[in-house]
């Protein structure tokens, strides 16, 4: 289980359903990403983790109050930010990707509660924003890059 705020409610994470319901939302975001036709080349790439749903699901577990096992793998926000940095001129992509972790939240079955879904939505937002921040050809991705902690009222500082 994840750390409850001090609110009383349960974590994002456990909100959400815990490590299986993230890794339910993982692979059915990906399926969504790979059936977009603007979406699929980066996803389909040969050179792409063997476990990249799977380091997926950690890595939203973790920022959402989960365990670090995202980051106790050795991973860290920079290695986030580098994986995607420098592909130029991406806006179109970032609309696109929302749109299938939008839609992947019914497929994974995740609670249709209005909170816990603008919650996520903010997520997203916010992170598909921090990593277009470093789409330009000649981005660079600052070392050491703090792991993300999102909670109900956003990011937490």
């Amino acid at each position: 289980m994840g750390a409850a705020p001090s609110s009383g409610r349960p974590s994002v994470f456990d909100a959400v359903g815990g490590e299986q319901a993230f890794l339910a939302l993982a692979r059915a975001h990906h399926r969504r990403c790979l059936a977009d036709p603007e979406l699929e080349h980066p996803f389909s790439k040969l050179d792409q983790h063997p476990q990249h749903v799977e380091r997926l699901a950690a890595y939203w577990a973790e920022v959402m109050g989960g365990p670090p096992r995202y980051s106790r793998s050795g991973a860290d926000q920079s290695h986030v930010l580098w994986l995607h940095s420098g592909n130029g001129e991406i806006d179109d992509l970032g609309r696109r990707f929302l749109a299938c972790f939008l839609a992947a939240l019914d497929d994974a079955g995740v609670p249709a509660d209005p909170e816990l879904r603008a919650c996520l939505r903010a997520y997203m937002e916010w992170a598909v924003a921090d990593v277009l921040a470093y789409s330009p050809t000649d981005a660079v991705v600052p070392d050491a890059a703090p792991m993300p902690r999102w909670g109900w009222e956003g990011l937490v500082r």
